[in-house]
């Protein structure tokens, strides 16, 4: 399953004080009140807005005229390229979630915003690291095509290192673990997952520290592939049950048949 990832605002020590109180909402999965402390009337804030709420629908499987009506502000509010672009790319961000999650099927409408955005962001700006991810997620869960898929996450991963973006960092070691896994390299899974898990813990991104607990699981043997399991289990219940679509993962294994 894929996530969302955004810019890691409000994890630096010198952000300001809106900026913390938004990140720390954010990260424990208080979308609506992350969203409610920015005001709708500047692009910026505007697009905020709607990405924490986008977030929200991948997150949660909810909230979806919510996150249309946040994104319609921001794109009427958007004046300059870099604005429409970064405008464009959440419009493509929410229509993946929606394919993905079988809400709709909008993957063509996706394709276009996310090739929208290409067309608007310079390749050396900063918000196409965070596209070149999103693009890599296209090709990988709704293309099938994960040769394309490395490639645009690897781009990525360059990028946010490049930016000191730790937040997307922790999403490009993780997709780039998945790929390595479906390949069989166990150990380059297994270090990109940790690498996923170590930063999401630093940052105290509680909302996205089960998935990459689950995750290290697969690469683990027992006993700490159990205990993995388990710590993600209290952090989804602490939770409210969310991400929603990781109780199907969590779900225990049902008991042996018996003659």
């Amino acid at each position: 399953m894929a996530h969302s990832a955004m810019s890691g605002n409000g994890t630096t020590a010198g952000d300001d004080p809106l900026q913390t109180a938004v990140w720390r909402l954010r990260s424990r999965a208080c979308w609506s009140d992350a969203a409610a402390l920015l005001p709708p009337d500047t692009p910026a804030a505007a697009l905020q807005r709607a990405s924490l709420l986008v977030e929200r629908c991948l997150y949660t499987e909810q909230g979806w005229e919510e996150a249309e009506d946040a994104l319609r502000t921001a794109e009427a509010l958007a004046h300059s390229d870099d604005e429409r672009g970064a405008a464009a790319c959440e419009r493509g961000y929410l229509a993946y979630a929606a394919t993905l999650l079988a809400v709709r099927d909008r993957a063509d409408e996706a394709r276009a915003a996310l090739g929208r955005a290409a067309a608007l962001i310079p390749p050396a700006a900063p918000q196409r690291a965070l596209l070149d991810f999103r693009r890599g997620l296209l090709a990988e869960n709704l293309t099938r095509s994960p040769q394309a898929a490395r490639a645009a996450y690897r781009r990525a991963h360059a990028g946010a290192t490049a930016q000191s973006d730790p937040l997307l960092l922790s999403f490009t070691w993780r997709h780039l673990a998945g790929l390595a896994l479906r390949d069989g390299e166990l150990a380059e899974a297994r270090h990109g997952f940790a690498e996923s898990l170590r930063i999401r813990e630093e940052l105290g991104y509680l909302v996205g520290t089960a998935p990459a607990l689950v995750s290290l699981a697969d690469t683990e043997t027992e006993p700490e592939a159990s205990r993995l399991r388990e710590e993600a289990r209290r952090l989804f219940r602490l939770l409210g049950g969310v991400p929603t679509w990781l109780a199907r993962q969590l779900a225990p294994a049902p008991p042996a048949a018996t003659a």
